[in-house]
């Protein structure tokens, strides 16, 4: 690293955030550049995505015509993410960024914005029908941005990024368009299965409770009573009040179990379940729900399909389904 890029550095850690976001900018002015010109020609279209939901759709999409970064991996809360000097190269070298929206990147906001004025930048999650969306009363006005949970809403998302794709490869659009519809199929026979899968389990015992307030659009399009130990984002740490709402729900409806999420720390739901036992109900941990994140690549869980077929039967089998397919 170049003397005038620590200096650039040690300013970040010293000023305001606005002041810090362009000066990771300049980061990337200083050293992005020599970097890039180290590495292999590649001539396709460079897509960045912030969160794995979004990349997997690029991916399927934009097939070999594009190649597409994904900025946060396995485990990783978007609510909390912020983007490093490296983050911001890998910005600054995409010919496109896809972002979820509504909210979801907060800690990015302000980069994503100054990225806007120099590269095409989408929220995805925009593209759902502005009266298709949830928007909680606690959540200050603003959306919930967890729209991938259910499956027909995110199909407007998918059809978002090939859009975005066709605008910086206007010579691939015949093959988004052709990958667009084959991944379009899949998503609505995957929501079919979803919903074969929950006819299994008796709708008394349609109560998911998990770690934080992802699952609205689930339980909204899927007939499930949602609760959620702490908010809409993860911004804030769920206290002593909010583990004792949660676990005297739990107890009073005798829920058989409740949901650690891969993105957030397991102690918050680990202290519901020792409330609940306090007052005298044993509730089981149901298992580990992939919200914000998906599962690790290369696995079945690392794919959007694959994270929701998940996410189901954990669900399913631990509330007491019986049937409903593969």
């Amino acid at each position: 690293m170049t003397m005038n890029s620590q200096i650039v550095l040690k300013a970040v850690r010293h000023r305001p955030r606005a002041l810090a976001v362009s000066c990771l900018l300049a980061v990337w002015i200083l050293v992005g550049c020599g970097a890039r010109d180290a590495e292999p020609e590649d001539e396709r279209p460079h897509v960045v995505a912030t969160i794995g939901m979004i990349a997997y759709a690029a991916e399927r999409i934009g097939g070999e015509r594009i190649r597409v970064t994904g900025l946060m991996g396995p485990g990783v809360d978007p609510h909390l993410y912020k983007a490093s000097a490296g983050d911001v190269r890998t910005l600054g070298s995409a010919d496109l960024i896809l972002y979820n929206g509504l909210h979801l990147e907060a800690a990015m906001a302000d980069l994503l914005a100054q990225m806007d004025g120099r590269t095409r930048t989408v929220a995805v999650a925009e593209a759902v029908p502005v009266e298709e969306r949830l928007r909680p009363p606690e959540f200050e006005g603003a959306y919930d941005p967890h729209l991938w949970f259910d499956v027909r809403l995110w199909i407007h998302a998918v059809e978002a990024v090939a859009d975005a794709l066709a605008e910086v490869d206007p010579g691939g659009e015949e093959l988004f368009s052709r990958n667009l519809a084959h991944y379009r199929a899949e998503l609505e026979e995957l929501d079919a299965w979803i919903l074969d899968r929950v006819a299994g389990l008796p709708e008394e015992r349609r109560v998911l409770v998990t770690a934080h307030d992802a699952f609205n659009y689930f339980g909204r399009a899927y007939g499930f009573e949602v609760v959620g130990l702490q908010g809409l984002t993860t911004v804030a740490e769920a206290g002593t009040g909010d583990v004792q709402r949660v676990a005297r729900f739990v107890a009073e409806r005798r829920i058989p179990a409740i949901f650690v999420e891969s993105s957030i720390p397991r102690r918050n739901i680990e202290a519901v379940r020792a409330a609940a036992r306090a007052r005298g109900f044993e509730v089981e941990l149901g298992g580990t729900l992939f919200s914000d994140a998906m599962g690790d690549f290369g696995t079945d869980e690392g794919t959007y399909p694959g994270m929701i077929r998940h996410n189901v039967r954990t669900i399913v089998e631990a509330l007491g389904g019986t049937g409903g397919g593969p």
